[in-house]
């Protein structure tokens, strides 16, 4: 048995069903994999439905639960709406939602424009609330009790960080809304919880935040006390067991998981004071050309 292993029984979460945002990839589809595998029937939501669809079928295949593509922009409350409205079709009333999808830049702040700022909040913290919303009320609205809302949240939603400042404001949000809502709406049958994760590298979004030369410069694993990242099966164990009836009286919890990172040293991007202003021209240059290319 290690960490690598599923952590709870194989039907945890059978009768569950779940909507996953920014589910088709990174640690958000490792999240869905597991809870398909522990019974659940889940939707996942992101905005490339084409990748959600063979993401879909692909989990479907491998896990024998089924599992949902439905297309939303979680910045716009209309296309949330009518996305929970798809998921209640598709799998019947909603138990769980987990707000996952979220965006980030690494930059100086000054180098920002308004819109780039106005994007990860937009994404972080607007789209949570437009889903909480949406999910919150609907709930209310028809009596649906014990339910469960599971936020990602990060570490520098508490201490702050240099360098994704957009993200840490957007982040300090959520956890602020997670807190106010998990004593607010517990008289509905709602529990409000939320997970911190250090550094789980996921390809996509790691090669965009620290293209190139710069993920060897930046090994977070180096400065980790545990020497190493996080495996994703390890953020999907925790997750399982937040939105799972074992966790019941678990509620406005915040819970960290990054291998006492944190602790070591608050801000897992405030190293990047070393980086010359050279360095920062071609890290933008390589940004754009990737963004370009996508």
């Amino acid at each position: 048995m290690n960490y690598t292993n599923g952590m709870l029984r194989d039907d945890a979460l059978k009768g569950k069903n779940i909507v996953v945002t920014g589910g088709g990839s990174g640690l958000g589809k490792a999240m869905t994999t597991y809870f398909l595998k522990l019974g659940a029937q889940v939707a996942i939501t992101s905005r490339n439905i084409d990748k959600l669809e063979t993401v879909a079928k692909e989990l479907t295949e491998e896990t024998g639960s089924k599992c949902v593509p439905l297309q939303c922009d979680v910045r716009h409350i209309e296309e949330v709406e009518a996305m929970r409205d798809a998921a209640i079709k598709a799998l019947g009333p909603i138990d769980v939602l987990l707000n996952n999808a979220a965006g980030n830049f690494i930059s100086p702040t000054e180098r920002l424009s308004a819109n780039a700022f106005d994007t990860i909040i937009d994404i972080v913290l607007k789209g949570t609330k437009n889903c909480t919303l949406a999910f919150g009320k609907h709930w209310i609205d028809n009596n649906e009790k014990d339910k469960s809302v599971l936020n990602i949240v990060t570490t520098y939603a508490w201490t702050g960080s240099a360098y994704v400042v957009p993200s840490a404001s957007a982040k300090a949000g959520v956890l602020a809304m997670t807190r106010s809502l998990a004593v607010e709406w517990a008289k509905y049958g709602m529990r409000f919880n939320a997970i911190a994760p250090g550094p789980f590298p996921t390809k996509g979004a790691w090669d965009r935040l620290l293209p190139g030369e710069l993920k060897e410069k930046f090994d977070l694993a180096k400065t980790n006390p545990l020497k190493r990242v996080g495996d994703h099966q390890e953020l999907a164990n925790l997750a399982a067991y937040l939105v799972s009836d074992f966790s019941s009286y678990v509620n406005g919890e915040v819970i960290t998981i990054d291998g006492g990172e944190w602790i070591k040293g608050a801000g897992q991007f405030n190293q990047l004071e070393e980086v010359p202003q050279q360095m920062w021209d071609m890290l933008e240059a390589m940004i754009r050309s990737k963004k370009n290319k996508s």
